[in-house]
């Protein structure tokens, strides 16, 4: 697959599938604190510092977005808004090792006043920090006929 075609995702689209994933993983997260901790969770210093809270706050979310897009080339926000994570060099799917990476990344682009995320404003295949460190980009699930 050709990944220089004008089909790379906007900054907008990529902004509303990150926020549609982070209320996702909220929600995920939360559902299953609560059903583990009950309401002690929340009022519990012990609990939230447990192994079982890391599990579920980390590890987690961590596993879900990585097999997203190992399986589905996308995230629950990516395919709501119609894009998807590929290779930047073949289209295809990303591999283990880049997925992993790409997710790591995340913490790259985001610390420093999320000018990783920013950078893609400037790159003329849309990619952030995360994306030239696993070689992914984003763009859309069908491409326009020209």
């Amino acid at each position: 697959m050709n990944t220089t075609h004008a089909g790379y995702a906007s900054f907008g689209r990529r902004f509303a599938a990150l926020l549609l994933d982070a209320i996702f993983l909220t929600l995920v997260t939360l559902l299953l604190l609560l059903a583990v901790y009950g309401t002690d969770y929340f009022t519990s210093p012990d609990i939230a510092g447990g192994p079982g809270a890391f599990l579920i706050n980390w590890v987690l979310p961590a596993a879900i977005t990585i097999g997203c897009w190992l399986t589905l080339a996308a995230t629950p926000g990516k395919l709501a808004v119609g894009i998807k994570v590929v290779n930047a060099e073949t289209g295809e799917r990303l591999t283990f090792a880049q997925a992993a990476l790409r997710y790591i990344g995340y913490i790259v682009s985001f610390v420093p006043l999320l000018a990783g995320y920013f950078w893609m404003l400037g790159n003329p295949r849309k990619q952030t920090w995360h994306d030239l460190l696993a070689k992914s980009v984003v763009i859309h699930r069908t491409t326009p006929a020209s």
